[in-house]
């Protein structure tokens, strides 16, 4: 019997109404047959430094090591000022360092996000693809899940209601298990 794909799910947005972390709990609802999605909250992930990149704090290290025991990653992010949000990268930052101890390197990702704007976080997906080439991460190209006009999409509860929505998750996440299943036969 093969294992099931376990997918971690990361928002990159604290606020607690936040599309995106709702968009990431619809997407824990939606995971095809065959694997699961576990989410890791970044509340609490201090600022990076450099210079504690070696001994690093506790929060930074259960990252590393959710992201590690992971075969692939769902990346959920908001768009701020056209790019990724802080939190959010610095996340990143930390669980790519020190140099040649990231976690990131060869997992497949897939990304998506959600904006009461029309762009649907177009421009934070594509930054957070430069970032994923650097680090050594294979991203799904297709569907491109951008959810804009959030607050038509998602009802008072925070609950995904639309259904042309629910599709493209739904295909992002078979076409996420696929690729990983492609690139970790062995699982």
């Amino acid at each position: 019997m093969t294992e099931p794909v376990r997918i971690l799910g990361i928002a990159g947005s604290l606020r607690r109404e936040s599309y995106n972390r709702a968009a990431l709990r619809a997407a824990a609802r939606l995971v095809p047959e065959g694997a699961t999605l576990d989410i890791f909250e970044l509340e609490g992930i201090p600022v990076f430094n450099q210079d504690d990149e070696k001994r690093p704090p506790a929060p930074v290290v259960d990252l590393k090591r959710r992201i590690r025991e992971a075969d692939a990653v769902l990346i959920v992010t908001p768009e701020y000022n056209y790019s990724v949000p802080g939190v959010l990268k610095n996340a990143i930052d930390w669980a790519s360092r020190p140099y040649g101890d990231s976690a990131w390197s060869g997992k497949p990702a897939a990304i998506m996000g959600a904006s009461v704007g029309t762009m649907g976080t177009a421009r934070a997906q594509y930054h957070l693809r430069q970032m994923f080439v650097f680090l050594n991460m294979f991203t799904i190209n297709q569907p491109e899940v951008m959810i804009s006009n959030a607050a038509t999409r998602f009802d008072g509860q925070g609950e995904l209601v639309d259904e042309a929505t629910k599709g493209f998750v739904r295909q992002l996440l078979e076409n996420l298990v696929a690729w990983t299943r492609r690139l970790q036969p062995a699982r």
